[in-house]
């Protein structure tokens, strides 16, 4: 193992980096190719570490770049402690941890401990063993139901549509919450944890500097596998038998001892589709995890009140158990937020966009909204993360053909539901170049758009009032004015707006349709060019005032 020695300092108790850092989402297949094979990859990513260091954010994210017949684009893993040769190798890790170190930034990747591939070595023991055996106790086998065993264990339906069980050849059912290639583990056999704390010290001794958890809401299902109630579901609840069980908490609890005894301050972080976010903000305890990402925040609409309610709640159940707000507008996961702001009639969550729907977002409407959004969050107290490609104004991608699609929730819903490739299009660096810089041999694993040429960040970089620009300068006035670790104090400036003061910074955002005075004093920043005397219709300004 090459040894990486540049891990980041300690902090001071109470003022560790995560709790103010902005993190930057790597999506690796989009993000940058430097083999040329069309798909993102880890030289590709240490390339372009520069370009981030200087964008000023705090940390890197970086989605799953391990072992997996990527059938889910990674997040089906099968093999937890070596790199998939699609992205490289561990040398190339190593190398792209220490650049990232010697920039200043802190490197956290994804782990998957919901499910494995089905290509993991311990589920093909666990065909190959049969029923009753102790390798299927490491995943969820079951007896079926009805004559003969035919029909699944229970009602349980996948996020990517269709059932959430597959049978096989003996006549078992083994439970895939996600695609039937991802079963789900048993975290009430031992040897799951035991596992998974083998795999934590694994990446721990390379020198990464936390963990983002995927799907962290459902290691934990309710005894007995009980069916859904479906009029609850229906009726809008988050509350399941295999989501936001309470005994999941011991698992992280665990992790955090793991976490504990390293230097360097190594953080948790939660993706748990829960709420309320009292029920979040569990996740985040002093023995838990250190971040839960917002998604409450993420899905509230460009309302100014429910955004002032969501702001408000956030701040008070992180801060009652001593952890940080989190703030987020868009991921690999859900329609960029560009776009996803200014869509008429907004889509169901999850349904995605494309060349089909009935949701539109008007261009000029979406740039304003979405960078008076950004402009917006990054004023508030907490931590913050940012997708790749949003400070570039990256819209949702619609026009990518049925063909063309590789998400499973369009496969198994036969296209009803779009999916997510719209937002995980490869990101475009350079505006002459071949896929725009993404691959230099001008491959791309899905189709760029051609108006991403004039996004590039090549063709932003130094424009003032370019959205990268925007971007930059959100970021250092973010820091120079300690944003992250100020406090929120609401200012009245009318039912359709949100004013707020942090520190010595007056923040106003316009999310009505009627112009809002602009407070007297240094305009520091402006989401779109400003009258000097009012705000019009989306738009956000930060003033320091005397």
């Amino acid at each position: 193992m090459t040894k990486v020695s540049t891990q980041q300092p300690q902090s001071a108790p109470g003022h560790e980096w995560w709790r103010s850092a902005v993190i930057y989402q790597i999506y690796p297949r989009s993000f940058a190719d430097a083999s040329g094979d069309g798909i993102g990859d880890l030289g590709g990513i240490t390339a372009r570490l520069p370009h981030l260091a200087e964008l000023g954010v705090d940390a890197v994210w970086l989605s799953p770049f391990y072992r997996s017949p990527q059938k889910d684009a990674g997040y089906d893993v099968s093999d937890y402690m070596d790199v998939d040769p699609l992205f490289g190798t561990l040398d190339d890790f190593d190398r792209m941890l220490a650049e990232a170190h010697t920039q200043g930034l802190r490197v956290i990747v994804d782990l998957v401990p919901n499910h494995s591939s089905d290509q993991h070595e311990w589920f093909q023991a666990a065909l190959a063993a049969g029923p009753g055996s102790p390798e299927r106790t490491r995943y969820i086998f079951r007896e079926g139901k009805g004559p003969g065993g035919d029909e699944p264990p229970n009602n349980w339906q996948s996020v990517f549509g269709g059932p959430a069980w597959t049978r096989v050849a003996d006549g078992e059912w083994y439970l895939h919450l996600f695609d039937s290639s991802q079963p789900d583990f048993d975290w009430n056999n031992p040897e799951v944890g035991d596992m998974f704390v083998e795999v934590l010290r694994f990446w721990l001794d390379r020198g990464v500097d936390g963990f983002r958890v995927d799907v962290a809401h459902g290691n934990a299902k309710a005894e007995g596998l009980p069916d859904v109630d479906e009029e609850l579901i229906a009726a809008g609840s988050m509350d399941s038998p295999f989501f936001g069980q309470e005994h999941v908490h011991e698992i992280y609890r665990r992790w955090r001892t793991v976490l504990d005894e390293y230097e360097g301050d190594r953080v948790l972080c939660a993706e748990a589709w829960v709420s309320p976010l009292e029920k979040m903000a569990r996740f985040v305890r002093p023995d838990e995890m250190h971040q839960a990402f917002n998604f409450v925040y993420l899905e509230t609409p460009w309302d100014a009140a429910q955004l002032r309610s969501v702001i408000d709640e956030s701040i008070r159940a992180f801060g009652e158990v001593g952890a940080p707000p989190t703030w987020v507008l868009s991921n690999h996961d859900t329609i960029r937020h560009r776009t996803r702001l200014a869509l008429v009639p907004p889509p169901p969550h999850g349904a995605g966009i494309g060349p089909t729907s009935k949701s539109k977002a008007d261009p000029t409407v979406s740039l304003r909204r979405g960078r008076a959004a950004t402009a917006l969050m990054l004023a508030l107290p907490g931590s913050a993360y940012v997708y790749q490609g949003e400070e570039l104004g990256l819209p949702e991608v619609t026009a990518i053909a049925p063909e063309q699609r590789e998400d499973p929730t369009f496969h198994r819903t036969k296209g009803e539901l779009w999916g997510r490739d719209g937002c995980r299009v490869p990101i475009p660096w350079e505006s002459e170049a071949p896929a725009y810089g993404f691959s230099p041999t001008g491959e791309t694993w899905l189709p760029q758009p051609p108006e991403w040429a004039t996004l590039a960040r090549d063709a932003q970089a130094g424009v003032e009032g370019s959205t990268l620009e925007l971007y930059r300068r959100a970021l250092a006035l973010r820091e120079a004015h300690g944003l992250g670790t100020g406090e929120l104090e609401w200012i009245d400036v009318g039912p359709t707006a949100i004013g707020f003061r942090n520190g010595d910074i007056t923040v106003i955002a316009n999310i009505g349709h009627d112009a809002v005075d602009v407070p007297r004093g240094e305009i520091l920043l402006a989401s779109s060019p400003l009258d000097a005397a009012s705000l019009a219709a989306d738009e956000t300004v930060w003033v320091r005032t005397a």
